[in-house]
């Protein structure tokens, strides 16, 4: 065959096994489950879908935290977290993203930060949710209080305006243990790391047990109560 002629099947070729290379990772991707679909219903918290994503809009009139699902897990999932988080004092806006993957939206709380007015802001995540919101929070310090890292880490130095909150499950067997201590380098100066014994990277979700994680020995409502009540702790302080 001519040189050129199979540059030219190359050239067509090489992006189309990218492309469905690509369409079959973001495909195959976690599912909220019957609980998490439980917990998006209304009670003393009004739970409404918007159009960039999630609003729990609970008694708080004061604070509000901007959330970034981890990467290849459906929004809805987190609902059991974020719906009995934000009936304990904290609105929580959930940002949607293509394909389930936070780094397609990242600018994504642009329009929650313009559209409502709070006493204080909060940014983060879960996963890689959680790295995407830091990255947010770096260009907008100015505008936030503090960042909340569910089984996640900063990449880049955080102002030390910021606290941050750091909730790592004991048996996560996902999270990036060198980037971890990498992000406790580049923390604030008001900086709380927690572990949750017998935790996972898995139950800060409603999805299912994800590939690699380590096998959790304590239940999904046990972390999440346990959650909760560092965040609380933390910013009541």
């Amino acid at each position: 065959m001519h040189r050129k002629k199979k540059w030219l099947i190359l050239l067509v070729l090489v992006p189309v096994l990218l492309a469905i290379g690509f369409f079959a990772y973001v495909s195959d991707n976690y599912k909220a489950d019957e609980t998490a679909k439980q917990a998006l219903l209304s009670d003393e918290v009004n739970i409404e879908e918007t159009d960039y994503g999630w609003f729990f809009d609970g008694p708080s009139a004061e604070k509000a935290l901007i959330f970034y699902p981890g990467a290849k897990v459906e929004e809805t999932a987190y609902a059991p977290l974020l719906h009995e988080l934000s009936s304990k004092g904290i609105d929580i806006f959930v940002v949607d993203s293509p394909f389930d993957i936070a780094f397609f939206n990242m600018n994504g709380a642009d329009k929650v930060m313009k559209e409502y007015d709070y006493d204080r802001w909060f940014i983060g995540g879960h996963s890689l949710g959680g790295v995407v919101g830091s990255l947010y929070l770096q260009k907008h310090a100015e505008d936030f209080d503090g960042l909340i890292l569910f089984a996640s880490y900063t990449n880049k130095q955080m102002p030390d305006s910021i606290k941050e909150i750091v909730i790592v499950g004991s048996e996560d067997g996902v999270i990036n243990r060198e980037a971890l201590e990498k992000g406790r380098e580049l923390a604030s100066s008001d900086y709380e790391e927690h572990i949750i014994e017998g935790g996972n990277h898995s139950q800060f979700g409603s999805y299912g047990f994800q590939k690699g994680d380590g096998q959790a020995n304590i239940s999904m409502e046990q972390q999440i109560k346990e959650t909760i009540e560092i965040i609380m702790n933390s910013l009541n302080d």
